[in-house]
């Protein structure tokens, strides 16, 4: 995120004497920048100027040569040894110090006991050495302000040393805080992706002055001559070889670079260092001191907002080339690291066998080790220039180099800006390193102007509610640097506007962009909180309903709800899916969030049994859990077009984005194991079992008000058991003489031994997964989810044993009994299954329970008996049953 430090941001805005950190954020988030936090200042407590009196060294024991100073650190600071002409006895401090650089008469800097400085390190008065040491004389490290830790700051050859000339020295005691710019506190914003131009002090600057109506000074006016005074130059003849290469083709339809701007600067002394107030703001804004020219690269581009790249002139071969990386080649970066480029990847490279022919940097990203700046360079390139911002983004995400210059050139840099970045760079290296620059630049620029944008003038209010009025919104867009026209109205009667949005803001690309802003600047305090009142009427639909019901009855059922991540990896392996099950074909994702689970799950248990193997795993030996969601289903999916945002897709665009669109069916899937009854002294335990698995199936369309029929599938099933796995239907249908099965729901039962294993569950576990679509339609279509009234009339039983072929399954018999019941049947349930030699080998009874009730009579003896007689007739016909005696 984003450094503002308040006396850079004052250079370029009129920011009131004494505002705090906090202050400057509170005015910030009136315009959308979120504050991230206050970096505290880098030193704290007395820190002061010091001058030494007296040096007295002295060799230790260990053979330590140490010195021990009385130190003036002015009248609030000094203690008083005496009241003698001596300097050892006049009021001062008592310092140990193991420098040898200073003398006596030296203007020093002093940490006081109370001062904390960099890395947390307190000060306090101290034995040591033979001496109390009230105080520390600081070196330039300890300060967080340099690398010299070999001796002491001695002020006045360090100032000099930095540039700065003052009068006179400061005298002892003056606060040294101010002095080393150690003081201030920087405030760190939050940036959304749509404005990048505040990845720089300008853009900060604007927005305060947006805020605040500060007056606000451009640091990129080119016509400005306190900032510009030679102006900016201009391209000509001799410029630097610069070009675009022929097959620099289009991708995904961008050009890649539309803008590229180059200066030369000769004979910088490669030894200039930095001037200090330039590092004290890098270092303020986060970023390394390292040298002249790349300190000057990262301040221009942290105060203008354009990434720049500075190469060793010598290091270089005319002329460099802007163009695609080629198949297979590498790069090695500033990092040591040398990575494969992709056809993608834009690069700036040069040719030295060849035009072209060797890659230099990775465009907009990262630079390479082969022309970087070193201890020796002395002339430079200075390339400033406008890439695409996907092609940016793509590359910085593919290669993992998330640099300052890439989070800048993937969200917009100002189109205007390259040449007036690079002026500003080459005035630093010829102020500070004493070069000299190249009267001409190179500015290759196939930019175009921002299109003008026909909106209407009341477009914001429509969007918030808010009056703001023509003159309100032509006022708000101006400030932003839009330009704004008149022109006339559209056919409704509304005032329209044409606007074009100013080259720093490449994210106003329509009426909503515009009217996001006039509402950002009026102030979004300003749009009244009112809740809209819903319609009479209105409220879940059927489905919605429907889907509640079944979580109501899983949850009554005794299971617990769940929710896990629908992204898998090689589960359907550890579930033994077979090759050519359609569940094996998921939806890859482009970009997974791990690289073990890049798919989307074809059922809920692929993710829901790492559910149930983690709470096992952690000592939850009794497991019941269920979870609802979308599986995603590939067949019949083709590609997709990525329609434009210029305007609403057509009905065949959209026709054609809904064909692309994988099926995603809801699904519940639930895993359950260990016991379902606990044992304890009134009864035993009772594990679950697969039993259980389809009561749970059951259960769900009995809430729901749809009958299933069960029977064994016709072939075994992963991943359960192929002996105790249930299959689960809805009701066949008859087309003529012709029994059509219902439509698959659900299969339940106990999962294979091998899987268990597979999949760290233990043995017996069971496991449901239903397909809560055929469900969802039974009941949109019946349009409620209760079947009917409540009879008042009195209830029926008859019981019935039926003997059948081994064969017959006991759900194609109940089947029989409830079409032979009809109506009146209100429940039949199997409650007895008896085999015996007395039935005859292949033989078995099974015994149902029939409750028998009438909507609007209580049933006679009669109608009974005759149910029961028209149940076995048909028993018999369809079956072969025989009433068992």
């Amino acid at each position: 995120m984003p450094y503002v430090p308040i006396e850079w941001l004052r250079e370029h805005v009129e920011v009131p004497v004494g505002t705090t950190a906090e202050q400057l954020a509170a005015d910030l988030v009136r315009v959308g920048l979120e504050e991230e936090g206050v970096v505290p200042p880098a030193v704290t407590g007395p820190l002061v100027v010091g001058k030494v009196l007296t040096l007295e060294s002295k060799e230790q024991s260990n053979g330590k040569l140490i010195n021990y100073c009385r130190v003036d650190v002015g009248p609030e600071h000094n203690d008083a040894p005496g009241t003698g002409k001596e300097p050892s006895e006049l009021p001062s401090r008592g310092i140990v110090c193991g420098a040898h650089n200073f003398t006596v008469g030296d203007s020093v800097v002093v940490s006081l006991p109370g001062a904390v400085l960099p890395g947390g390190f307190a000060i306090a008065a101290r034995k040591t050495y033979g001496h109390v040491s009230d105080g520390m004389i600081c070196s330039a490290r300890e300060l967080g302000i340099g690398e010299d830790h070999d001796g002491i700051i001695v002020l006045d050859r360090w100032l000099a040393d930095e540039g700065r000339d003052l009068a006179e020295t400061p005298a002892p005691g003056t606060d040294a805080v101010g002095l080393l710019g150690l003081g201030e506190e920087v405030l760190e914003i939050n940036i959304t992706p749509d404005r990048g131009y505040c990845f720089s002090m300008r853009g900060v600057a604007r927005e305060y002055s947006h805020s605040t109506g500060a007056a606000f000074t451009d640091p990129a006016d080119a016509s400005d001559p306190g900032l510009y005074p030679q102006g900016v130059a201009q391209a000509g003849p001799g410029g630097y070889d610069v070009r675009f290469a022929e097959d620099l083709a289009p991708v995904h339809g961008r050009p890649g670079v539309d803008r590229y701007v180059a200066r030369v600067v000769r004979g910088i002394d490669p030894t200039a260092p930095s001037p200090t107030w330039m590092r004290d703001r890098l270092t303020a804004a986060g970023m390394r001191p390292i040298s002249l020219v790349v300190d000057v690269t990262n301040y221009v581009m942290l105060d203008l907002g354009q990434p720049l790249h500075a190469f060793d002139l010598a290091k270089l071969a005319a002329p460099v080339v802007v163009r695609r990386a080629r198949s297979g080649e590498t790069l090695t970066f500033l990092d040591e690291v040398t990575r494969t480029l992709d056809p993608e990847d834009l690069v700036i490279s040069d040719s030295p066998q060849g035009e072209g022919s060797r890659p230099l940097v990775l465009a907009g990203v990262f630079g390479g080790a082969e022309a970087e700046i070193d201890s020796s360079t002395t002339d430079v390139l200075i390339e400033a220039a406008h890439f695409d911002a996907v092609s940016v983004a793509r590359s910085a995400r593919r290669h993992r180099l998330p640099t300052e210059s890439a989070k800048r050139n993937e969200r917009g840099v100002d189109t205007a800006l390259a040449p007036v970045a690079a002026q500003r760079a080459v005035d630093l290296l010829v102020t500070y390193g004493g070069g000299t620059a190249d009267p001409h630049a190179t500015d290759v620029d196939r930019t175009r102007a921002p299109e003008p944008m026909l909106v209407r003038a009341d477009a914001a209010e429509r969007l918030t509610g808010v009056p703001y009025g023509t003159a309100r919104v032509v006022e708000l867009l101006t400030t932003i640097g839009c330009e704004v026209e008149p022109a006339g109205s559209d056919d409704e009667g509304g005032e329209l506007l044409r606007v074009t949005a100013p080259t720093w803001r490449p994210d106003l690309v329509g009426a909503a962009h515009l009217a996001e802003e006039v509402a950002r600047l009026d102030g979004y305090d300003n749009i009244p909180s009112i809740v809209p009142t819903a319609p009479a009427g209105t409220g879940l639909s059927v489905r919605q309903k429907a889907r509640r019901e079944v979580v109501r009855a899983l949850a009554g059922a005794g299971l617990t709800q769940v929710l896990s991540y629908p992204f898998i990896g090689d589960v359907h392996d550890r579930l033994a899916l077979p090759p050519q099950d359609p569940r094996r074909r998921a939806v890859r994702l482009a970009n997974p969030l791990a690289e073990d689970a890049p798919c989307l799950r074809t059922s809920v248990l692929d993710t829901l049994v790492e559910v149930a193997r983690r709470n096992i795993s952690r000592g939850l030996g009794d497991v019941a859990v269920f979870e609802t969601g979308t599986v995603t289903h590939p067949a019949g999916t083709v590609p997709a077009p990525i329609p434009g945002v210029r305007q609403r897709p057509s009905h065949e665009e959209l026709a054609a984005i809904e064909r692309g669109i994988p099926a995603q069916p809801e699904h519940v899937a639930a895993v359950l194991a260990g016991d379902r009854e606990r044992p304890g002294v009134l009864a035993a335990g009772r594990p679950w079992d697969w039993a259980d698995a389809v009561e749970l199936v059951r259960t769900v369309a009995s809430a729901l008000g749809v009958a299933l029929e069960v029977s064994a599938p016709a072939s075994p099933v992963a991943p359960w058991h192929p002996g105790r796995t249930a299959e689960l239907r809805l009701p066949a249908t008859r087309e003529g003489r012709e029994l059509r099965p219902g439509a698959l729901v659900a299969h339940a039962g106990e999962l294979h031994p091998q899987v268990l294993r597979s999949v760290g569950l233990p043995e017996r576990a069971c496991a449901v997964e239903i397909d809560l679509e055929p469900l969802l339609d039974a009941v949109e279509a019946s349009g409620v989810l209760q079947v009917g009234p409540v009879s008042t009339f009195p209830v029926a039983k008859e019981d019935l044993a039926l003997v059948v072929d081994e064969e017959v399954t006991a759900a194609q018999v109940e089947a029989v009994i409830v079409q032979a019941v009809g109506d009146l049947a209100e429940e039949v349930r199997l409650f007895d299954v008896f085999r015996g030699p007395q039935l005859g080998e292949g033989r078995k009874s099974l015994a149902f329970s029939l409750r028998l009730r009438a909507p609007d009579r209580t049933l006679t003896a009669q109608e009974t008996a005759a149910v029961r007689k028209r149940v076995v007739k048909r028993a018999a016909k369809a079956v072969g049953a025989e009433l068992r005696s």
